[in-house]
């Protein structure tokens, strides 16, 4: 029998390798991107203290109300405007990109474009 690779496993490891190097403070939090198959969702991370600070995804009220007739890729920037002003709300300018492990294009880099305009450096 033909064993299939497990991909998320993979991901899993990347995602380790990278958060060796990458880590959040107060001055410079953590974008933590998690992708699954029909949502996504964003968190800026202080790890020094272990507490969420800010997050968005496509779960909320509000972006949900937005994205209704978008497409996952359309769906992703306004999540990541709705965190970028939510970070900025809580006095957060400048943050670590954290892909997780993902290749940065689709979903995740347009969860990234989205938090620049909005304002968010990184």
């Amino acid at each position: 029998m033909i064993s299939k690779k497990d991909k998320n496993a993979d991901r899993v490891q990347r995602h380790a390798r990278v958060r060796k190097k990458i880590c959040g403070t107060a001055e410079t939090p953590r974008f933590s991107v998690y992708r699954s198959l029909n949502h996504i969702y964003v968190q800026v991370i202080d790890d020094v203290k272990g507490v969420t600070l800010v997050s968005a995804s496509t779960m909320e009220k509000a972006v949900k109300e937005q994205i209704k007739d978008l497409t996952k890729t359309e769906a992703a920037k306004v999540v990541g405007e709705a965190a970028a002003k939510k970070a900025l709300a809580a006095g957060i300018e400048t943050v670590v990109f954290d892909r997780g492990g993902y290749i940065y294009t689709g979903r995740v880099k347009s969860v990234a474009d989205g938090a620049r305009e909005a304002g968010l450096k990184f």
